[in-house]
């Protein structure tokens, strides 16, 4: 059985961080790209960031470039997204997703959120003074 677990979320200031955390289990982990995505109050859901299987490559949204940075741990089965310089806008429910098998490595592809077979619980940021 799948299960993506998200951790980490929380509060922060303006121009701070926060380091999330999904653990996955139920699946092999290396084998299959993941990503963030994100719902903001009121919004719909946005991917944010992807990596390939062996994490030699990641993408990202433009608003976030520059500021976010995935990772992941195949030993561990875990993925990560550091995220410094935060900004208000971030304040969002942020899930960890798993690719559907067959996906190619491509900026398009992995932004297209029906690319993604499971989902985690989400884990909130809130980013505000």
């Amino acid at each position: 059985q799948v299960q993506l677990v998200e951790s980490g979320g929380g509060l922060a200031q303006p121009g701070g961080s926060l380091r999330l955390s999904c653990a996955a289990s139920g699946f092999r982990f290396s084998y299959y790209g993941m990503s963030w995505a994100r719902r903001a109050p009121g919004k719909g859901l946005e991917w944010v960031s992807g990596i390939n299987r062996d994490g030699t490559v990641t993408y990202y949204t433009d608003s976030v470039k520059g500021r976010f940075t995935i990772s992941r741990n195949n030993a561990r089965n875990t993925l990560y997204l550091q995220m410094n310089s935060l900004k208000p806008e971030d304040t969002a429910l942020y899930y960890c997703a798993k690719r559907g098998p067959g996906g190619r490595d491509s900026y398009s592809s992995f932004s297209r959120i029906d690319e993604y077979d499971y989902w985690g619980p989400g884990a909130q940021v809130t980013v505000s003074s």
